[in-house]
């Protein structure tokens, strides 16, 4: 599917080329993990809290920030920076709440990397913001390896899925400072996913890692996020009133 990052290649033509792909994979994680470094210097300049949001295809990233901002107004100001294959839908939604929201189109690729991200930046109202978002292409695999300058990694596990998924896709779970257990208003009517089962499959990833359950839909209860949410501006904060002072 995806050209940028191998996972679109052919059997044969990885096994074929194995050398030649593992130079051109160091060549373009190193190139990014550079680019990255850039962009976080960029918005740690700028004192904005950035994180990055990851799940599958309809997990409820869009409507999670739509509650968030609907939640917070004007007490903490917000963009976002949309990634999909195409169209500009969740930007739309997120710009008819009254904030800046800037959409990237991959095309094929499954992912964003920091060089899309810092493209983006030049036009971007850093100083007029204090949290951005990312929200990532929907895939469980390729958002969690590359870094886009993000200060932290929030997962959301929907309740319509598996409760096994941070066991079957350990590298994006385990990438993970929070993860969310989203559309928990579905529950009453699901009888297949067990909050219990995905906390302790989390668990066994061996890193610490908080989980908590969220609603943004029919019925919204997102007061643990914003909970941790302020959590994670206070220590951006302090961390940023600690740089200055070196």
């Amino acid at each position: 599917m995806c050209d940028t990052c191998g996972c679109g290649l052919p059997e044969e033509a990885k096994n074929r080329q194995q050398l030649e792909s593992i130079s051109v994979m160091r060549g373009l994680m190193d190139s990014n993990n550079h680019q990255a470094s850039h962009n976080r210097s960029h918005f740690e300049r700028h004192e904005v809290l950035t994180i990055n949001l990851m799940s599958s295809p309809g997990a409820g990233k869009t409507r999670l920030l739509e509650a968030t901002i609907d939640a917070i107004g004007s007490d903490c100001r917000i963009m976002v920076i949309e990634g999909d294959l195409e169209t500009e839908n969740d930007a739309s939604r997120i710009r008819a709440r009254g904030v800046p929201a800037i959409q990237i189109t991959t095309g094929s690729a499954c992912h964003l990397d920091a060089r899309q991200i810092h493209q983006v930046l030049h036009d971007a109202p850093l100083a007029d913001i204090d949290i951005l978002f990312i929200e990532n292409v929907g895939n469980l695999v390729c958002p969690a390896s590359f870094d886009l300058g993000q200060h932290l990694n929030v997962v959301l596990l929907s309740v319509t899925e598996g409760d096994d998924k941070p066991l079957k896709y350990p590298v994006m779970f385990r990438a993970a400072d929070l993860v969310l257990l989203s559309k928990c208003d579905l529950l009453e009517v699901l009888d297949d996913f067990d909050c219990l089962r995905a906390r302790e499959a989390v668990d066994r990833l061996g890193r610490k890692i908080p989980v908590v359950e969220v609603a943004a839909g029919r019925h919204t209860d997102i007061v643990s996020w914003l909970d941790w949410l302020k959590g994670a501006l206070a220590e951006r904060s302090r961390i940023n009133t600690l740089s200055g002072s070196i």
